[in-house]
């Protein structure tokens, strides 16, 4: 089994190992209106879960993978592809643009489509994707389905996302790589933290999570905003959005 891009092995994806359930998607074809709706909802990720997998070309039995695939041609995935991203560009807004990812299983080929949270959430999708029809709504994850948010459900879209302050979302266009050690260790010596004893033989992953920096799905960790901002060597670093 082969993989691009992606922050977990597709052995991982297919088991559960290191992925809940709740945010793997498997389709056996694809829908471009049913695929809309579930990006749309990984991207809102309304639980902080860290978003979610789908993966294209796999049938689904009683929420778990069906093996081997029935896979979907070369020449298809490329087409879905480019769908994927006139989907991102044209029916979710704000924009939105997951990775994508073909890799192979059991010799057939497959797509991944990787739909981290979103930075700019909340997200909402066309309920049509016919050309005259342009009204949208807000779609999340309700155990191992997508809904439309509704009633409350939306209210508590809306104001969670409204109240993640700043300096605690985090910064996807980063990586865990724009910390500097360096800097936090002064940091932690400066005040008197048990911690810095512990800075050098700590990953930075480790570290960075008991500072409440970093976060996000365990297999792929994003720096927080305020994190960026007081342990980067170059302050004026291009991936950190404006406020």
């Amino acid at each position: 089994m082969s993989g691009l891009q992606l922050p977990i092995s597709i052995d991982d994806l297919l088991s559960g190992r290191s992925v809940e359930w709740e945010r793997l998607e498997y389709k056996k074809g694809w829908n471009p209106k049913d695929a809309l709706y579930t990006i749309c909802a990984f991207a809102n990720d309304c639980h902080n879960l860290g978003g979610g997998y789908i993966i294209i070309g796999i049938e689904e039995k009683n929420g778990r993978p069906v093996l081997p695939p029935s896979g979907i041609s070369p020449e298809r995935i490329d087409r879905i592809q480019k769908e994927i991203l006139n989907l991102g560009n044209s029916s979710i807004h704000p924009n939105y643009h997951p990775v994508t990812a073909p890799c192979q299983v059991d010799g057939r080929d497959i797509l991944v489509v990787w739909v981290p949270g979103g930075e700019t959430r909340p997200y909402k999708a066309r309920i049509s994707l016919g050309k005259e029809k342009t009204e949208m709504a807000y779609y999340i994850r309700k155990q191992s389905s997508t809904v439309r948010a509704r009633g409350s459900d939306e209210r508590e879209l809306i104001s969670l996302a409204a109240t993640v302050p700043y300096d605690d979302r985090y910064n996807q266009n980063a990586a865990l790589s724009d910390l500097s050690k360096d800097l936090i260790e002064r940091h932690l010596r400066e005040v008197g933290s048990d911690l810095a004893e512990e800075v050098r033989r700590l990953p930075v992953e480790k570290l960075a999570r008991r500072m409440r920096i970093a976060g996000g799905p365990k297999e792929s960790l994003f720096p927080k905003n305020v994190g960026l901002l007081f342990f980067n060597e170059n302050r004026k670093i291009s991936s950190l959005p404006h406020r």
